[in-house]
């Protein structure tokens, strides 16, 4: 008889399959077994549903998927996320921070940065989504309107890359302790410190993580101002 651990560990990947092979009736399968078992729904995301969607990523880096079936991967995905949100909507989880996230002008690839918003939402951040091809006058706008604790800026090509620095220079004359989280493909830890990033997200896991540190470090000079 499996173990409740090996049973979990094979149904994660079974939800990481079901994104790759954009298989929506076993997603369907897989997220009902799951919370008949009484698994965190949360676990599924980040160590199921997340992973799975940035395998597609590399895949589409080494042009084996193209666009079509970028999307019907996100399709699943998407899917099983609706069904195992429903299970953790209710829970009382504390506000971390806010955050505006969009993908810079030109670029209209925005599965990257849906994941990244989908993790941080569930992680308890408060996120306004500006979407894809977002003007650089749209993001100041919103930043004055909104004041986040973080800036994202998303994009997958590097003919568009440009446009981050702009929009972190523009926004830092009027607000130099502005905080930005940067990430994409043809993003760099290096390019990030070159335009006055203050992180850079590998992939979406580690996102989160530094958008968290990014908050811990706000909480920090706050109570030293204090």
């Amino acid at each position: 008889m499996k173990s409740l651990a090996n049973c979990e560990k094979e149904i994660l990947q079974q939800f990481k399959d079901a994104v790759i092979f954009f298989d929506d009736q076993q997603m369907e399968i897989t997220v009902r077994q799951w919370l008949e078992l009484g698994f965190d729904p949360y676990k599924a995301i980040f160590d199921g549903l997340v992973p799975g969607m940035e395998e597609v990523g590399k895949l589409y880096e080494d042009q084996v998927y193209f666009i079509p079936e970028m999307l019907l991967c996100a399709d699943v995905l998407y899917k099983g996320l609706g069904m195992l949100t429903k299970s953790v909507k209710d829970r009382d989880i504390p506000i971390k921070g806010k955050v505006l996230i969009g993908v810079v002008y030109g670029d209209i690839h925005d599965i990257g940065k849906n994941i990244v918003k989908m993790m941080l939402q569930i992680s308890g951040f408060w996120v306004y989504d500006l979407g894809r091809d977002v003007p650089i006058e749209e993001f100041i706008k919103k930043y004055d309107e909104i004041q986040p604790d973080i800036l994202c800026l998303s994009t997958m090509m590097s003919t568009t890359m440009i446009e981050m620095r702009k929009i972190i220079k523009k926004i830092k004359e009027k607000t130099p302790e502005l905080k930005v989280l940067i990430g994409g493909a043809p993003v760099t830890e290096r390019v990030a410190r070159r335009w006055g990033a203050s992180g850079y997200g590998q992939d979406a896991h580690h996102a989160l993580k530094i958008a968290i540190d990014i908050m811990n470090q706000i909480k920090k000079e706050t109570r030293c101002m204090a």
